[in-house]
């Protein structure tokens, strides 16, 4: 039996988050964590993601996955 999310794809947008955001200095905020994101060459699914992020700071990789689930 396997374990795939029927949804199709939200576990690789995390993946693909945590990849983009690797190296990060927590606390960062929103600006820095798009710029980082497109440094590391985010897919679009991302970028548009955490292009809704709301404009504070974030303390730590769990904070921006929690922000990125609550918006899709």
């Amino acid at each position: 039996m396997t374990t795939q999310n029927a949804g199709g794809g939200s576990n690789s947008v995390f993946i693909e988050l945590q990849k983009a955001l690797k190296g990060i200095d927590y606390p960062a905020n929103r600006q820095t964590i798009i710029e980082t994101a497109r440094k590391h060459n985010a897919g679009d699914a991302v970028m548009s993601a955490l292009e809704k992020l709301p404009d504070q700071d974030f303390q730590t990789p769990a904070e921006v996955s929690k922000a990125v689930g609550a918006e899709g």
